[in-house]
């Protein structure tokens, strides 16, 4: 735990150090291969580290579910992503086909199939924040096209990898699905029919007893649970969680409760995850395959990124995006895959469905993606710029502003059209 918690501590400082060049991800792997045991064995996953890692994986997927908007996966735009995941998803298929040479099942192509898929929703966020895309057309689609490229990755993941077959596999899906609708239903009606509960939380949401939070941990634990009994991965369970939060979340109260959220999980524990995913890591590997690993980044660009920049091209899609180099940017965010890799890996290292050559090449590639194509997408912008005028979102006080102007605006215009009476002669000379 010190080895993990120095390599935590460590990591931002190194980013900042590069100019934030590196991401921190990139470099909680790194640290991770250092002090793992396939390098200087300083660390490993034993002795409860192992459920502390499941535990910031869930807080990972619950931050990612939480930004999701589910209505506007609902629209036309959130319609052409899950198309686009789905033609994607059919390429895996034949990548994946052509890696097993076709002579393995339907389960063996699966798993490349959803790790070429994935999208980093979670880890790219921060980046797309500091690259100032938040609220900008270009910020909206990769929302949706990441939320796209989580949600339904989790659910091949529930229905290809199950250890039954796909009949039990649908009736299990739904069980935990009836589970989660409950888990979301209790809260609603307690806040609606306990008088004051709903007071109560909110009073004690910014105190020592933090209501709001240890909520969230019990939403979050309670769904990771089923999961688990019900035989799924616990990334169903944390996503799912974050999505049942964010409906319980009053309105306005959506950014400060979301900075609680990345306090919480980016302090500790999701780099916790990150590090010891890097422990799995093996150097020998990557210095075996060097060719291998860059056809896996090139696989995850072709697969994942190049499908999206079409569909936006030859497609209204209604993002808005007008510019070329726009959509690019949005196809190479898309194809920035990490924590889904890491866990279809871990479940099909799991169920003996890949080696561990093949999952640490997998890893790796994932995390170069998160390192080469947002930098990609932040150079493409500094070259081109934006041809786009984006709409600028604006906070709460700007748009009260906004409005009392309007209103002095308007009662200037009433009172310049009432007529100036002037005084006659008679009344000035009384006065």
């Amino acid at each position: 735990m010190f080895w993990i918690a120095l390599a935590a501590m460590l990591s931002p400082l190194i980013s900042s150090m590069t100019g934030k060049k590196l991401p921190d991800v990139v470099i909680l792997l790194v640290l991770g291969i250092i002090i793992g045991p396939h390098a200087l064995g300083l660390a490993d996953t034993s002795n409860g580290v192992s459920l502390l890692k499941d535990l910031g994986l869930g807080i990972l997927f619950l931050i990612a579910g939480y930004e999701v908007n589910a209505s506007a996966l609902k629209t036309r735009q959130g319609g052409f992503a899950a198309g686009t995941w789905l033609v994607s998803f059919a390429l895996g298929l034949v990548v994946g086909g052509v890696v097993t040479g076709w002579a393995e099942g339907i389960d063996e192509m699966a798993v490349f199939a959803i790790a070429l898929t994935s999208t980093a929703l979670g880890t790219i966020l921060p980046m797309v924040r500091n690259n100032g895309k938040t609220g900008t057309r270009l910020g909206d689609a990769i929302l949706i096209h990441g939320a796209i490229g989580e949600v339904l990755p989790i659910f091949a993941m529930a229905l290809l990898l199950s250890r039954h077959n796909t009949l039990i596999s649908v009736l299990i899906l739904l069980g935990f699905m009836l589970v989660a609708f409950i888990t979301a239903v209790v809260p609603h009606r307690a806040f609606e029919h306990i008088p004051g509960l709903r007071r109560t939380m909110a009073a004690n949401a910014s105190a020592t007893t933090q209501t709001m939070l240890r909520l969230a941990m019990l939403i979050l634990v309670t769904l990771m649970m089923a999961a688990a009994v019900f035989e799924l991965d616990v990334v169903l369970g944390a996503f799912a969680a974050g999505i049942i939060l964010r409906s319980l979340t009053p309105h306005g109260a959506f950014e400060p409760f979301s900075k609680r959220l990345d306090v919480l999980g980016f302090s500790f524990l999701i780099p916790l995850f990150f590090v010891c995913s890097g422990m799995g890591i093996k150097v020998s590997v990557l210095a075996e395959e060097p060719l291998v690993l860059i056809g896996i980044v090139f696989a995850l660009l072709t697969v994942r990124g190049l499908p999206v920049v079409l569909c936006e091209i030859f497609f209204n899609t209604h993002s808005g995006l007008e510019s070329t180099h726009e959509r690019v940017q949005l196809g190479l965010y898309a194809a920035a895959g990490l924590p889904i890799l890491v866990a279809v890996t871990n479940v099909a290292l799991h169920n003996a469905l890949i080696s561990e050559k093949a999952a640490s090449l997998l890893v790796a590639g994932g995390a170069l993606t998160i390192l080469i194509f947002p930098l990609q997408a932040t150079a493409i912008h500094r070259i081109f710029g934006s041809t786009v005028k984006e709409p600028q979102v604006s906070s709460t006080k700007e748009k009260i502003n906004r409005k009392k102007s309007e209103r002095t605006k308007t009662v200037r215009t009433v009172t310049s059209t009432i007529p100036v009476v002037k005084p006659s002669k008679a009344t000035e000379k009384t006065n």
